[in-house]
């Protein structure tokens, strides 16, 4: 998917070449994989001249939230401060991912207070 959110439309020949140096996937995995994202609803094509013209079908933002809400649900009853809490406690969490989570518990904040017309 990344290939494609990257540079799409793309056949499946420089989709394989993309992917062969990372991965080691030859033609056949390619396609079997395109095949799954497609019954998936992830992937579209489009008959080009020569070849599928293949692009997400999916935004990549939408996907990101999907995975993480999925991840969330299954890792720590889908409570955020339960994993954050344990990451501290691992000393999982630096000074970087702090002043992260802070600006975005503050543009949370506003959007709540905006939205409530506070």
């Amino acid at each position: 998917m990344n290939c494609l959110w990257k540079h799409a439309p793309q056949t499946i020949t420089k989709l394989v070449s993309a992917l062969r140096e990372e991965t080691g996937w030859n033609k056949h995995t390619v396609i079997t994989y395109l095949s799954r994202l497609e019954t998936k609803g992830a992937v579209q094509y489009d008959r080009g001249e020569r070849a599928k013209l293949y692009y997400p079908a999916v935004d990549r933002s939408d996907v990101a939230i999907a995975e993480t809400r999925s991840f969330l649900s299954k890792v720590h009853g889908g409570r955020i401060g339960l994993m954050l809490s344990a990451m501290i406690d691992q000393d999982e969490i630096t000074k970087e991912d702090i002043d992260e989570l802070n600006m975005i518990l503050s543009k949370a904040e506003n959007k709540m207070q905006n939205t409530n017309g506070n």
